[in-house]
């Protein structure tokens, strides 16, 4: 799936891939449509940004969150657990996706905080 501009492009991944009835969208982090890191330093920015950039993806598609059945959220530092839980909430509905929270010792970018990847049913 393709978005315009497509922030991943000059990396060579794609935000996301149609298959089997499924969505797997790439990690999504906190950064802007230019590919440039929001919040520095301050993880309820990224985290929130990194959920719009999931559900903008997923929209592309003619989807949404409520159709993610599998989530992956990977932190560099734990101690976000609690707005993890609480963002978990906001943006997704009963039932819940399965989640995989992990503590990762760094991510593509070094001032990246958060990254998000989702396995969706395709609409």
């Amino acid at each position: 799936m393709e978005h315009d501009p497509d922030w991943y492009e000059p990396y060579r991944i794609s935000l996301a891939i149609k298959a089997n009835g499924l969505v797997f969208v790439s990690g999504q982090a906190g950064i802007d449509e230019n590919g440039r890191t929001v919040g520095v330093g301050d993880f309820e920015t990224q985290a929130r940004r990194a959920f719009k950039n999931l559900a903008t993806v997923l929209e592309q598609g003619g989807g949404s969150l409520a159709d993610v059945v599998k989530v992956t959220i990977m932190v560099t530092d734990m101690s976000f657990l609690d707005q993890i839980v609480q963002l978990r909430a906001e943006y997704f509905t009963e039932p819940y996706p399965a989640d995989t929270l992990l503590q990762v010792a760094g991510l593509a970018q070094p001032d990246w905080l958060v990254e998000i990847d989702a396995i969706a049913i395709a609409r």
